[in-house]
Formats: structure tokens, C-alpha cells, sequence
């Protein structure tokens, strides 16, 4: 595992799985969002150059979103996919839990936005919405990804204590040491231990 896409819906905890794994392989975590929004929640325009910079990159984690400005980029780049299959009751509540304690701290997310009460009610593409309107679709997308990129090796995780088992099992790593071009034409990357 040297180029990991984390997915599921809103609220499947794809950046914290991301984070999570990040820290226990030692490799850099890309979080789409924080790349991705401007202020007043507008897109940052040097949001795909950077993403088609790191996705350059040997060694990555990111989480698997906004494939309406990168298409299939990243799945063409990663080698896995851990992917957040969780039933819809669980994405609902957690990403509710999430979002209510978001508005109510007024905490500042990406480029100082916050969510606020009138986005939770009026906003279609707000997460709490999302996670409830797009949860099948957004399964029958990965199942077609997956399908498009035999290469990529899935992890399917479908419940919270299946997320910690995994994580649990996941031995640690130090900083992998990258050298000059492979083969390939991307650097070389050495892991003290197996992938």
C-alpha cells in the first residue's frame, strides 16, 4: 500500500481512517477538502494542479471525492482502496453528530467557512443531505470503479468494528526512504517492512 484512496460517503469517516493510517504507515495524507474549498465555500482554483502534483507522488492517502473535476485520476494512480461501506444508519448518524456540533462551536473549517443551520436545511449538497440522498449511488459508483480498475486492491470495510479491527492490524511504519527514478519513471520507495 503506497497510494491509498479512502472511500464512502459523507460521513463515513474517510478523513479520519485517512489520518488514522497516515500516522500509522508514515505516509502523507492529502485531505480533497481542505485542498479543495476556498472562502465563502468556493473551489480553490489550484485545486486540480495540486492534486495531479501529489497524485505524482510515490507515497499518498487521500480520500476518494470530487470526481467531477478529477475524474478517475486518482484511482488510476492508487495501488488500494480502503473503502467505507458502512450502512446508511451509521454514515446518518455519525455525519448529523458531526455536522450539529460544527454549527453549534461555529468552528472554522477549510479557509476560515463554517457550516451553518440555513446550509443543513437549504442546501442539497450539504453533508447531512448528501449522506442521506447519494448513499446508494455513491456505493454503485465504487462498485463500478472498482470494476473499471482491476488493479487497485480493495479493502471493503463494512462496520465500525471492522474499521478498528483493520486499523488494529495495520503494523507500523517508519518514513519510507525514496530514491531516484524506477523502472517506471516514478522514484523508488523502500518501506523498512513489507507493504
Amino acid at each position: 500500500m503506497y497510494r491509498i484512496l479512502v472511500g464512502g460517503i459523507s460521513g463515513s469517516g474517510k478523513s479520519t481512517l485517512a489520518a488514522a493510517v497516515s500516522a500509522r504507515l508514515a505516509i502523507p495524507y492529502h485531505e480533497l477538502d481542505a485542498l479543495h474549498h476556498g472562502p465563502g465555500w468556493t473551489k480553490r482554483d489550484s485545486f486540480e494542479d495540486e492534486v495531479h502534483a501529489f497524485a505524482g507522488e510515490p507515497v499518498w492517502i487521500c480520500d476518494d471525492q470530487y470526481h467531477r473535476f478529477l475524474g478517475d485520476l486518482l484511482w488510476e494512480r492508487a495501488d488500494t482502496i480502503l473503502w467505507l461501506d458502512l450502512p446508511r444508519h451509521i454514515v446518518i448518524t455519525r455525519v448529523v453528530r458531526r455536522s450539529l456540533i460544527r454549527i453549534i462551536t461555529r468552528r472554522a473549517l477549510w479557509s476560515g467557512n463554517r457550516e451553518t443551520w440555513r446550509q443543513l436545511v437549504c442546501d442539497p449538497t450539504h453533508p447531512v443531505r448528501w449522506a442521506w440522498t447519494q448513499h446508494g449511488v455513491r456505493r454503485n459508483e465504487t462498485v463500478t470503479r472498482i470494476a473499471d480498475h482491476p488493479h487497485v486492491r480493495v479493502v471493503r470495510l463494512t462496520s465500525p468494528r471492522e474499521v478498528r479491527r483493520w486499523l488494529g492490524a495495520l503494523p507500523s511504519r517508519s518514513a519510507p526512504r525514496v530514491s531516484g527514478p524506477s523502472a517506471e519513471g516514478r522514484r523508488a520507495v523502500e518501506f523498512p517492512y513489507g507493504s
